[in-house]
């Protein structure tokens, strides 16, 4: 039976009723968070022993193995927790805590029976020797990477006070046998979707915010046409913009109920207001260069674009209550690709400097305070925010080939996310 990616049911149990009462008041109100803002905190400590399960052993047990695997690397994704190596301890769940060096240990079970499982997992506070937090699941086998993912975006919460990303989607286009098609995957590329198949050249998805579509440009009619798909089901979608000439990549306003879309029917590309159903509302450049790559603020009052009206692409800021623009970008010899952050007034963008692409961040209402965040020789390409606001996904480009890859907002913890066969670009986070 098909799986389908966005109905899976979890049956979402009670929270354990031992040694929960408590916790929970130390998790609440009183709570003193992590801070993980700065570059400067020290990563978490986090011991994941293999899962156990009644009649079974730990030791020759793959399930249970790939369970915590699992959960493992969920959580150092997130580049604040350092994962305990089981070598450290014999994957065991008793073992002394403290003497290993971990803050807080994972103790996971899980029950199968046929195609179903269920899974228990408790977060113990080392120092307090208590547990803090705990969930159970239930559903079936192929499920179970999604529970995992949901319990991690947990555990990130109690420790920070903002859930994980764990249980989130990223699109791409991947580049094989001479077509580009729209891909969707976990962020461990464990549970890899194919979405379109035109078998021909498609660009620049973008997630529809509040709502289960995603958009895409392709060009398998002829003309670079806007579509818009659900991703609930497999079989359609429909054309939401096929003016003449480019209809590319929009900017979606939180709610979903409108975009900013890059069209060329006049002859010039511009920006243009639409409506969700693809109807025009209002120009917003008109031929003062070449207009693309639009990118919101969460409130919708600020805009941020590409413009070579200077002579070679830079960005510009639109202030859409007034419609003033200005240019807020004016190092790197071409600065291109620009995302706003969802939780705040930051854009990342590429920046061509010594002839490499390399990725920066600037809040555009302070046009003067661009930092720089990779310095290496690859190129840094397509950057996109994660749901909250702490890392960047982006295609990096070695030769003729690309690669999805992730980092911190503060330039740290730069890593390859997943690797499958040809090439991949134009991350999109859903969030």
């Amino acid at each position: 039976m098909k799986q389908k990616y966005f109905s899976i049911l979890l049956a979402i149990l009670t929270t354990f009723a031992i040694c929960l009462g408590a916790a929970y008041q130390a998790i609440g109100s009183d709570r003193v968070y992590l801070d993980i803002s700065t570059s400067a905190t020290r990563k978490i400590n986090i011991a994941v022993p293999w899962f156990e399960t009644a009649g079974s052993s730990q030791t020759n047990n793959l399930l249970a193995r790939d369970l915590a695997d699992t959960l493992a690397k969920a959580l150092k994704f997130h580049g604040i927790i350092s994962i305990i190596p089981t070598e450290q301890y014999g994957g065991m769940q008793h073992a002394d805590w403290k003497d290993k060096g971990a803050d807080y240990v994972v103790l996971g079970r899980y029950k199968k029976e046929n195609d179903s499982i269920a899974l228990e997992m408790r977060l113990l506070d080392v120092a307090e020797n208590k547990i803090i937090m705990g969930k159970s699941f239930s559903g079936s086998v192929n499920q179970k990477d999604r529970m995992q993912f949901k319990y991690c975006d947990s555990v990130v919460e109690t420790l920070t006070g903002i859930p994980g990303v764990a249980d989130t989607r990223i699109a791409f286009i991947n580049h094989q046998d001479s077509a580009k098609e729209v891909y969707l995957t976990d962020i461990l590329g464990r549970n890899v979707r194919q979405i379109t198949r035109h078998k021909h050249l498609t660009v620049s998805p973008r997630f529809v915010p509040d709502s289960y579509n995603l958009t895409y440009s392709s060009y398998h009619t002829g003309n670079q046409n806007l579509y818009i798909t659900d991703l609930r089901q497999d079989k359609t979608t429909r054309a939401l913009s096929r003016r003449k000439g480019l209809n590319l990549a929009p900017a979606w306003f939180k709610n979903g109920s409108k975009m900013i879309l890059t069209l060329s029917k006049r002859g010039n590309p511009d920006l243009y207001l639409l409506d969700d159903k693809g109807q025009i509302i209002e120009q917003l450049t008109d031929r003062a260069g070449i207009n693309v790559s639009p990118t919101l603020s969460p409130d919708g009052n600020h805009l941020v674009f590409v413009s070579d009206r200077s002579g070679r692409p830079q960005l510009y800021h639109m202030d859409m209550r007034t419609r003033k623009v200005q240019r807020i970008t004016f190092e790197g010899s071409e600065n291109a690709e620009p995302d706003w952050s969802p939780t705040d007034n930051l854009v990342v963008y590429s920046s061509l400097r010594d002839g490499v692409y390399q990725l920066c961040v600037v809040n555009p209402l302070q046009p003067d305070t661009v930092m720089q965040i990779t310095n290496d020789l690859s190129h840094h390409e397509s950057p996109n925010w994660s749901p909250d606001g702490n890392q960047i996904i982006f295609a990096k480009r070695d030769g003729k080939r690309h690669q999805i890859y992730g980092i911190m907002k503060n330039g740290s913890f730069q890593r390859r996310l997943f690797t499958m066969p040809g090439s991949q670009s134009y991350p999109q986070w859903a969030r």
